[in-house]
């Protein structure tokens, strides 16, 4: 993979790509609490029906995506964000991470949101942690056992960034 990855936004083309990055997360990790990879119609409808920035790292293939969705649906949740990255094995450690990150949380800001929430799993990467630490999150919160994959109580650590 070049170093000069394009980060744009998802169309629906993307989806195939997305959900090959994803599923392997999901079917061989505990860094998110899907059981069942979602299929890339699922991903065509998200893609479609998301107000906010959704992104894909692409090189030419899918290497990568962030999106931003809704904290919370009440209307006072509405200027923040959940953020959620993934990369392709192959895409991670040469800092597309960061940049594709970084370019979430400015499309984030310039959309209107204030602030931005990432749910780490805690026992899942430590990559995870490190790269949001990078980019300004700060440890908000710990959920205990609030996940359960594998055989095994997970928990959730809570990070914030505070946008614009």
């Amino acid at each position: 993979m070049s170093t000069i990855a394009e980060i744009r936004s998802a169309t629906e083309a993307d989806a195939d790509g997305i959900a090959a990055v994803f599923a392997p997360y999901v079917t061989g990790s505990v860094v998110t609490f899907e059981t069942t990879p979602p299929a890339p119609d699922q991903w065509r409808a998200k893609i479609r029906e998301s107000d906010l920035p959704f992104l894909v790292l692409s090189d030419p293939k899918i290497a990568g995506y962030a999106l931003a969705a809704p904290w919370r649906p009440k209307p006072a949740y509405r200027h923040t964000v959940e953020t959620t990255i993934y990369l392709a094995p192959e895409a991670a450690g040469q800092g597309h991470g960061r940049r594709l990150l970084d370019e979430l949380l400015k499309r984030c800001a310039d959309a209107g949101a204030k602030q931005a929430i990432a749910v780490v799993v805690d026992s899942g990467s430590p990559a995870s942690r490190r790269l949001h630490r990078a980019a300004g999150f700060t440890d908000a919160g710990v959920l205990r056992r609030v996940g359960f994959k594998d055989g095994r109580w997970l928990d959730t650590l809570l990070m914030q960034r505070e946008l614009g």
